[in-house]
């Protein structure tokens, strides 16, 4: 179905794989054309609750953009590059309605960065690096990354990492506060899978406006308050509201439906 990713779903969860392990599974426009529609894909199918998506192999992540393909474009080829990336998938993975988890294994750099930040958060294997080196090319991240790695580390951390081009290993990451779970390698994707199913049990409902309300206060929206009201009101209206506060007043596991 994809030429350039793996994909496959086990208990509600869509694994999405990038897989160019020559190319240390680097994003080019053919790549991100087929995430964006193997996120559209997450957002449809209502039998997939959550997402992961990691790279190919034990080396890479995602280990930036294709410099091949940059190398030639001008000032507006690169806008609408960097335009159709973030409306395609970038922006598209951070406001998913369902949890997208990033299960970083080695290199995430660049563009490879900007796709574990887009995604809600992070578990890194302890080979893990991250690192925005855009300046090294005369450059900027495109993708979000001046926005997404200031909200994740603050100001003075992200200023620094971009200017220097300097990476950091996993538990550095962790202490940053760009990872929440270190693993061993093998134990990487039985991490996610595991934080997942947790989530599994709660109600999608109120899943869905968390994921929302914190990219709200993420970004500083002025509204997002209002919006928190707006929300906690509207859930007082589903099923499983008066299932989940039923449950717990009769001392039972609640079973949600998303209604």
């Amino acid at each position: 179905m994809y030429q350039t990713l793996k994909t496959e779903v086990e208990n509600g969860i869509m694994i999405i794989t990038v897989n160019r392990p020559d190319k240390m599974n680097a994003l080019n426009k053919l790549v991100i054309e087929e995430l964006g529609n193997a996120m559209e894909e997450v957002y449809t199918n209502a039998d997939i609750k959550s997402a992961i998506i990691t790279g190919s192999g034990e080396k890479a992540f995602v280990a930036g953009a294709d410099i091949s393909e940059l190398n030639v474009l001008d000032r507006v080829g690169g806008a609408t590059l960097a335009q159709k990336g973030q409306d395609h998938v970038f922006d598209k993975i951070d406001n998913c309605h369902k949890p997208v988890v990033a299960a970083v294994n080695g290199f995430a750099l660049g563009a490879g960065c900007e796709l574990a930040m887009s995604c809600h958060f992070r578990v890194a294997s302890t080979n893990a690096k991250f690192g925005q080196p855009e300046v090294n090319l005369g450059l900027i991240p495109g993708y979000g990354g001046t926005q997404r790695l200031t909200m994740l580390v603050g100001k003075g951390k992200a200023m620094e990492l971009m200017m220097t081009a300097d990476m950091v290993g996993a538990e550095e990451a962790k202490s940053l506060g760009l990872v929440n779970h270190v693993t061993e390698l093998a134990d990487l994707l039985g991490k996610a899978k595991e934080i997942l199913q947790k989530i599994h049990t709660k109600a999608p409902l109120a899943i869905s406006d968390i994921i929302s309300c914190v990219n709200d206060a993420a970004k500083c929206d002025p509204q997002g308050f209002n919006n928190e009201i707006s929300r906690f009101g509207d859930l007082f209206a589903t099923e499983d509201m008066k299932e989940g506060t039923g449950a717990f007043l009769e001392k039972r596991k609640p079973v949600f439906k998303g209604k």
